[in-house]
């Protein structure tokens, strides 16, 4: 029976990731997995991801507190573990005011992210690293894909291998949708808004993940006679992956605080692709979760 929870893909969207990644097999679009893209793929570093994770790394090193980013990560996991029980309760319940369902989810990410803010952490990450362009997003990816830290760190947290596939494919076919997130740097003058206070690129993609499923509890709670299953199934898997990137994105921060095992390489790629990951998947939940038009609401009983 087809598990309505999990991320469904399309022979088209194999062979679109494919076709990015420059894999010329025109049989592999619709078998492709992690590990036929590592043996598929060019395995050789991009020296100016080195450069640019040493960089972020001689930013950060000394500022973070590791200790605090273990335990973190390790909560983190463990919300990642409550997601089947939180999709089998499904709306929150009580009388006055909902429960607090989804918010527990994110509880260790708010810690997270309030240790990056207090020390400088996504101001560094957006000065060292480049806006999403399709050349950067390709590299990223292989990067990634030949991360076995970062992908066993995905196994770790819940994540199986088609889980992992399509979080590759998150960032590698959205590299337009992805580009029009523009670092804080680059807001052109004279726009409508006080550029003053618009944070970094990375900490407005873990910051809006972080919201989204914050107010998930009230969202639901009021809209509970719209809310279908199917509506339900879908956020889960966008609920996930947003939390997938989170932890990425923590896990680079813990790899600086203890020296940890990611080459500057892979720290640029994981620091792209957790952002990437947040916000292509926070961009999908507002689709799947907070705009329920007429065709996707449950029926009314007054009809």
């Amino acid at each position: 029976m087809l598990d309505a929870t999990r991320p469904q893909t399309t022979a088209e969207d194999h062979a679109e990731l494919a076709e990015n990644l420059g894999i010329s097999d025109p049989s592999a679009g619709d078998r492709l997995t992690l590990e036929e893209l590592r043996r598929t793929i060019d395995s050789e570093t991009d020296p100016e991801f080195a450069s640019m994770g040493e960089a972020i790394r001689s930013d950060l090193t000394g500022k973070l507190d590791g200790d605090l980013l273990e335990e973190e990560l390790s909560n983190l996991a463990a919300q990642l573990g409550r997601l089947p029980e939180v999709r089998e309760e499904g709306i929150p319940e009580g009388d006055g005011e909902p429960e607090e369902l989804y918010r527990e989810l994110v509880e260790p990410g708010w810690r997270v992210y309030d240790h990056l803010v207090e020390v400088g952490f996504f101001e560094s990450v957006e000065e060292n690293l480049p806006r999403f362009t399709p050349e950067h997003v390709e590299h990223t990816a292989h990067e990634l894909i030949q991360a076995d830290p970062l992908t066993s760190a995905l196994s770790d947290c819940g994540f199986d291998e088609h889980e992992k596939t399509v979080l590759v494919m998150n960032v590698v076919n959205n590299n337009v949708r992805l580009s029009r997130w523009t670092p804080t740097r680059e807001i052109p003058d004279g726009v409508e808004f006080d550029t003053e206070f618009v944070p970094p690129l990375h900490q407005r993609a873990m910051g809006g993940v972080l919201l989204w499923v914050k107010n998930l509890d009230v969202h639901l709670w009021q809209k509970r006679i719209l809310v279908t299953d199917e509506i339900l199934d879908d956020g889960y898997w966008d609920v996930k992956a947003m939390l997938g990137g989170l932890y990425l994105m923590a896990q680079a921060a813990h790899d600086i605080a203890t020296d940890g095992s990611l080459t500057d390489a892979q720290l640029t790629a994981a620091l792209t692709a957790s952002a990437a990951i947040m916000i292509t998947n926070q961009e999908e939940i507002v689709k799947d979760m907070f705009w329920i038009t007429e065709e996707m609401r449950a029926p009314s009983t007054l009809r």
